[in-house]
């Protein structure tokens, strides 16, 4: 079985490093937007980059379900699903900043197996297996045994959204840790199971945003939850806090439900 989900975790790896490919040649270059019902942008590499990973998928898992945040839900043959998210912050992109990302994830009966998350102008790639570890390019990774939330590095995803639903709490939140950056999208969560810092609070995310996450960060020896606790699924409702250890993120639960 492990076996298995090392094939698949590699499998992963590489249809989205060669994918990854499809958005660095439309990178900081003229592009054609189109605004979706929710008002993100999308543009032609979104679109071209999630049928190059379905095209890869059904090849090589051809019985296996796909969720795509482009071009929606392709029934599967067994239990399994791919989770993808061709372009992890779409805003990033279109403004020349690099810190966007591709999420890859498998689902097995519900239940995370593989996660990838793929930095293509930063040419990184985190990826981990429940129970497996997480490597950022080939190396390695763990998460940090922070458990303080005094001495932790903190990012807040999607300040301005918090602020706007709750100014109290996003005032609480920029009173916590040692450290604390605004920023968006799935790096700071990837930065997580990297060691690099302690801990992310995200909010506004549909499932193609974070279910890749949880096999890379468990895999990695983080925690990842909603707001309440609550492991994360199809029907979660979009807010997330990632944490290096299960006290840190009782911590934080703790402060964002004061």
């Amino acid at each position: 079985m492990n076996d298995l989900i090392d094939e698949t975790l590699a499998k992963a790896i590489d249809i989205a490093e060669t994918a990854s490919k499809i958005p660095m040649t439309y990178f900081r270059k003229p592009l054609t937007l189109v605004e979706k019902e929710d008002e993100s942008p999308v543009t032609i590499a979104d679109r071209e980059t999630e049928m190059f990973i379905r095209e890869r998928l059904a090849e090589a898992f051809p019985l296996d379900g796909i969720f795509g945040e482009e071009f929606g839900v392709q029934e599967g043959g067994n239990d399994a699903l791919w989770i993808i998210d061709p372009i992890d912050g779409t805003r990033s992109f279109i403004t020349g900043n690099p810190l966007f990302g591709m999420l890859l994830g498998r689902t097995v009966a519900g239940a995370p197996q593989v996660g990838v998350v793929r930095m293509p102008a930063l040419n990184e790639t985190f990826a981990g297996a429940v129970g497996r570890g997480a490597t950022l390019n080939g190396m390695s990774v763990q998460a940090r045994s922070t458990t303080e939330l005094s001495s932790a590095m903190i990012y807040v995803n999607e300040a301005e959204k918090i602020e706007a639903a709750d100014p109290a709490r996003f005032a609480r939140l920029c009173r916590i840790g040692h450290t604390r950056r605004m920023a968006y999208d799935c790096y700071p969560h990837a930065l997580v199971a990297a060691g690099q810092i302690d801990a992310v609070i995200d909010c506004g995310l549909q499932p193609y945003d974070y279910l890749p996450l949880i096999a890379l960060v468990q895999g990695a020896g983080g925690v990842i939850c909603d707001w309440q606790g609550s492991e994360l699924s199809l029907q979660s409702d979009g807010r997330v806090v990632t944490a290096a250890t299960p006290a840190l993120r009782d911590a934080i639960l703790k402060v964002l439900n004061a």
